[in-house]
């Protein structure tokens, strides 16, 4: 056993790492947060991206005009001028980054900080220059620290706040610092905390909106008896399977309609028919691999759609999916007809089906317990 003497450690250090481990842990996450993750949502941030160009534009001409209005509080600085011109002239060719993608992974993020933090040290700058505390061009950290509230996520917040806090601090109140300049910087922590706030609420309600729109997804796509995809969800796939296959990706659709299965809800009622066509989708579920997809595409009929390779062909899987409902049936005496189709490029979705079913329907009129397939 390791002596916690030797390593230094002390019970209550330990919690305490785990606790800090965790809050560091917990702050990176929040920091670069995956802002998208579909077309819809990049644009969205694209969208936000552009109201920004057009607000630094707004400002810098606001700047300008002040800066060749008053001349500075101490004479017009060439420099103070310079300023706006080279925000203007260069903030418009963020629209040259690829946007879109960066906005799908931590490039967005750390580009919206990287955007906040030169903000801020160009009005930071552009305030010392103008005399100090005393400018009004430090409002124009207001103006940034709302941008970031209408998003940022919270610790982003925080921590382009806390950036512009002590910029501030350091570049335009030290070494003097005024009642003035305390009372400024003491809005401006209030203004960030409030900012914080807006941004944790924002982003709830994304999350909550999120939660709501996948869980509609799910409801729609999946049977509400069994739990498995339905038709729908099955359809969709196929299609997409219809289009790799373009690729030279090869798949297989298969329809598996229950033998007997009338006779159950006869006989037993239709809870217990409802029970074995879970026990079915069950066993059929277990029948294939975690990349295939089994559906129940209505009544007694399932369909499956599977990748076929060298060691899993489609007659191979057939019988497995025979075999398996023969298992879960086996006290009503229930099997079932498999009929199989072979996905060609350029395949009408329609089609396909029709030949599932087609050859599903051979293998009923053969005596059903059987497969049968169909080509194209």
């Amino acid at each position: 056993m390791r002596d916690r003497r030797a390593s230094g450690a002390t019970p209550s250090d330990q919690p305490t790492d785990g606790w800090l481990r965790a809050a560091l842990r917990a702050a990176g996450a929040g920091l670069f947060r995956t802002l998208a993750d579909d077309d819809d949502r990049a644009a969205y941030w694209v969208r936000h991206v552009r109201i920004g160009i057009v607000v630094s534009e707004v400002s810098a001409l606001a700047f300008a005009v002040y800066a060749l209005w008053t001349g500075g509080s101490d004479g017009l600085d060439p420099a103070l001028l310079a300023l706006p011109v080279l925000v203007a002239v260069t903030t418009p060719g963020i629209l040259l980054l690829p946007l879109r993608a960066m906005m799908r992974d931590w490039r967005g993020p750390a580009f919206f900080y990287a955007w906040s933090a030169v903000v801020a040290a160009v009005v930071i700058a552009a305030t010392r220059m103008d005399g100090g505390a005393s400018s009004p061009l430090d409002a124009l950290l207001f103006l940034s620290l709302t941008y970031t509230a209408v998003a940022y996520t919270p610790q982003g917040v925080v921590a382009t706040g806390g950036f512009t806090i002590v910029g501030y601090l350091l570049f335009v109140e030290l070494p003097g610092f005024s009642t003035a300049g305390a009372f400024f910087l003491t809005i401006l922590v209030v203004f960030t905390i409030i900012s914080a706030m807006a941004s944790a609420n924002s982003w709830a309600a994304y999350d909550r909106q999120v939660l709501l729109i996948r869980t509609q997804e799910m409801l729609a796509s999946t049977d509400p008896l069994t739990g498995i995809p339905n038709r729908r969800l099955f359809l969709d796939r196929v299609s997409g399977a219809v289009e790799a296959a373009a690729w030279g990706h090869q798949a297989v659709v298969l329809l598996v309609d229950l033998d007997g299965f009338k006779a159950v809800n006869d006989a037993d009622g239709h809870a217990a028919g409802d029970a074995l066509l879970t026990a079915v989708g069950v066993a059929l579920g277990g029948a294939v691999r975690e990349t295939d997809t089994v559906a129940r595409l209505g009544g007694d009929e399932f369909g499956v759609l599977a990748d076929v390779t060298a060691g899993f062909s489609a007659t191979l899987l057939a019988e497995r999916l025979r075999e398996a409902v023969a298992v879960a049936g086996a006290r009503y005496g229930v099997t079932a007809s498999v009929g199989v189709a072979e996905i060609d490029p350029g395949d009408d979705v329609e089609d396909l089906m029709h030949r599932a079913d087609v050859a599903m329907y051979q293998a009923k009129a053969g005596g059903g317990d059987r497969v049968r397939s169909l080509d194209a």
